[in-house]
């Protein structure tokens, strides 16, 4: 673990994961394809977005993986939650992380 206390870890399949817990857990997730850029930027910028946008859901602990695929990322965003949560509300919340157009200019722009 890093002296921030994130877990940065590349896997064997390609992937990089920022993630709070080790070892990791998705209790929501969701996914997005970007084009191809620095994973691990990319990966910390996602992963404080999606947390300012659901520092509000108790014992939440935010995670992020990003492998390269065909030209481009695949970015999976969620983590654990430690209690009961409304799914469906949280997903929705990070589909508009991963969605919005300002995010996504400036997550690519600086993961250059």
């Amino acid at each position: 673990m890093s002296r921030n206390r994130w877990h940065v870890i590349e896997e064997e399949d390609g992937a990089l994961i920022v993630a709070r817990r080790w070892p990791l857990r998705f209790d929501l997730a969701v996914s997005t394809r970007l084009p191809d850029g620095g994973r691990r930027w990319i990966a910390h910028q996602v992963r404080q977005d999606v947390w300012r946008a659901l520092r509000g859901l108790r014992g939440f602990a935010p995670a992020v993986r990003v492998i390269r695929e065909a030209g481009g990322l695949c970015v999976v965003a969620g983590g654990e939650v430690q209690g009961r949560f409304d799914r469906i509300r949280a997903e929705a919340r990070i589909v508009d992380v991963l969605e919005n157009r300002t995010n996504r200019a400036r997550w690519l722009e600086c993961g250059r």
